[in-house]
């Protein structure tokens, strides 16, 4: 099976201070994984880290089976930033901000193909929203916006979906909304890594979790039974050696 994410020995530091350490990290085709943790864990740098937007102190990092340094087909990624939000302040249309996930597929300046605007409006059902495409943006509520994004990142059609805290400031309601959206995706085959504090109804997408702590992997392996993650991480983290370093790969670290 195709490795989308393959990370080894991970390290990346901020103003000198390390954040990401000694990170390994694999996703396979076709695999949804969430990486867990708590604020300050490390989540976000990591896929910044891999979505090329602060650079690797050192390790080993492949995307799509292509080193990093060498990959430059990043329409295949499609990524969601945390507490992201499609209202730029310039007025926009749903469908012009979803249209712009075609922009790394088309040359500059050029019109939409036929092509492009299937994937758009494929992508603007996805998330139930082509009734609002003519709609501005900015009456859209947080909940809708979110599902723009995610559809923005969809109509680049990619082979990978990265999603940071896409359930950060979302209530219940679009939570189950954000969790419906995903999963006919899931069940065609795509390959997701969502960061997430807590998994809520995106439990029952997820085939595997790895969580962080201070940066480092101290989990790698099935979901726990419960979505209570401050139960887990305690449960985990009382699990740990002494000096803090990993007992074993694949349960409790």
């Amino acid at each position: 099976m195709t490795t989308a994410i393959a990370v080894r020995d991970g390290n990346i530091a901020l103003g000198g201070r390390p954040v990401v350490r000694a990170v390994d990290l694999s996703v396979r085709g076709g695999e949804v994984v969430a990486l867990l943790g708590s604020n300050g864990s490390g989540k976000t740098t990591l896929v910044r880290g891999l979505m090329g937007l602060v650079p690797w102190s050192s390790g080993d990092v492949h995307l799509l089976g292509t080193p990093q340094r060498n990959f430059n087909q990043w329409h295949r990624l499609g990524y969601v930033p945390q507490q992201g939000s499609a209202n730029s302040g310039i007025p926009a249309t749903v469908l012009e901000v979803v249209s712009a996930g075609r922009l790394s597929r088309r040359r500059l300046l050029l019109p939409l193909r036929r092509g492009d605007r299937d994937a758009v409006q494929a992508a603007l059902r996805s998330v139930e929203l082509q009734d609002r495409q003519h709609d501005a943006v900015g009456r859209l509520s947080g909940g809708q916006q979110q599902r723009v994004l995610i559809a923005r990142a969809l109509a680049s059609e990619p082979d990978l979906l990265v999603l940071d805290e896409p359930n950060a400031g979302v209530d219940h309601h679009n939570q189950i909304g954000l969790a419906a959206t995903l999963r006919p995706m899931v069940e065609s085959g795509a390959t997701v890594l969502l960061v997430l504090h807590e998994m809520g109804p995106l439990a029952e997408l997820i085939d595997r979790v790895v969580v962080l702590r201070d940066g480092r992997v101290t989990y790698d392996g099935m979901p726990p039974d419960d979505d209570s993650l401050d139960e887990f991480h305690s449960h985990h983290h009382s699990q740990q050696q002494h000096d803090g370093t990993p007992l074993a790969r694949g349960g409790p670290l």
